[in-house]
């Protein structure tokens, strides 16, 4: 996998990726918190090993979340959820998500 060289290229790359979740379903569905709201569906980072404070995952590590999925992960709305079944959510809806962004031209499997 290569990945854009410029600077510039990757900031293109960026925002399209994240300007794609808009209107697009939630893929964590977080039950039964998800609202399955796509007006307020983002993409939401998933944790990775370069995810720290200030610092966000890669945009092909993230998904497509409404906002209260979003709150979920990031730890901003607590839950009776588990943390094993939360990484369960993502990894589903990433699965969901590199589905839709394959389908749409968003990202290219070789």
């Amino acid at each position: 996998m290569s990945f854009p060289t410029s600077q510039n290229r990757q900031r293109h790359v960026v925002s399209k990726l994240r300007k794609s979740a808009k209107g697009k379903p939630c893929c964590l569905q977080i039950f039964p918190y998800c609202q399955e709201n796509r007006e307020t569906v983002v993409l939401c980072h998933i944790n990775s090993p370069g995810k720290g404070m200030g610092i966000k995952s890669p945009d092909f590590f993230a998904v497509y979340g409404c906002s209260i999925c979003h709150d979920i992960i990031d730890g901003r709305a607590k839950t009776l959820i588990d943390k094993d079944e939360i990484l369960m959510c993502q990894m589903r809806g990433l699965y969901r998500t590199w589905e839709i962004m394959i389908d749409e031209g968003l990202i290219k499997v070789a």
